[in-house]
């Protein structure tokens, strides 16, 4: 992986920058805030998104997405044992651990790349494909790169509120079901079973990483800073998407 790290203007703080002496947001004005910045620019308003949800992808642009959103599900694991490595009491780690087993899997059960794999061959794509890379643009490449490497280099707080777009993701696993079952009846139903599986993980991870965030961010700044990590990691998302829809014919 490269050390290219995307860095946009929102880093310098939403709202603009920290001021001095400022007072702390309460809780439920922080809250807020928060959950604005998932909702108004969460994925699933981009243009492909709501492509996908109308049915009108054909059969090649949805294999090109699945083929290149696989390298973002692929690193997650990456970036969240980076996380896992800041935290400094044992239950944080215990509890930031199963997110790296929700994925990767354990002997016991399989994880969510490996529904992801089941997703792309339902979908008539080869796993080998799929861990080969040979379908990866390279914007999806540097977006995912500069995610995993915003996730070393950044504050704890900084990188725990990046994922709380987690918070956005159990309505748009809703909306992604029904749309695969309705519109693309091509795709074998089994294969939707990773976005069935993150509605529960989703809202729970969401909950436990904002609950986190609002114990770490005690000062204005500290909340702007995990307001603009927040609006970093939908730009993330969105710069994914716009490689993807970009990215042939």
């Amino acid at each position: 992986m490269t050390t290219t790290t995307v860095l946009p203007h929102c880093l310098k703080g939403v709202g603009g920058a920290p001021i001095d002496g400022a007072t702390a947001w309460g809780t439920a004005e922080f809250t807020e805030r928060l959950r604005a910045v998932a909702a108004e620019r969460y994925h699933d308003r981009h243009p492909f998104n709501v492509r996908m949800h109308r049915g009108e992808l054909s059969q090649a642009e949805l294999r090109r997405w699945i083929a290149n959103r696989f390298h973002y599900q692929r690193h997650i694991p990456v970036k969240d044992a980076l996380i896992l490595a800041k935290l400094d009491r044992p239950e944080l780690r215990r509890s930031w651990l199963r997110r790296i087993q929700d994925h990767d899997g354990t002997a016991e059960r399989e994880g969510g790349i490996e529904r992801w794999l089941r997703l792309g061959e339902a979908a008539g794509l080869h796993r080998d494909e799929l861990w080969d890379g040979s379908r990866v643009l390279s914007g999806v490449r540097f977006a995912v790169d500069g995610y995993v490497n915003f996730c070393r280099l950044q504050p704890t707080l900084d990188a725990i509120a990046a994922s709380l777009t987690e918070l956005s993701a159990p309505d748009l696993m809703r909306t992604r079901i029904a749309a695969f079952e309705r519109h693309y009846p091509w795709i074998d139903p089994d294969g939707l079973a990773y976005f069935r599986t993150r509605i529960d993980q989703g809202g729970r991870d969401g909950a436990e990483a904002l609950a986190l965030v609002l114990d770490l961010a005690r000062t204005r700044e500290q909340q702007q800073r995990a307001l603009a990590a927040l609006e970093f990691k939908c730009e993330v998302l969105w710069s994914l998407l716009d490689a993807v829809d970009g990215g042939g014919p």
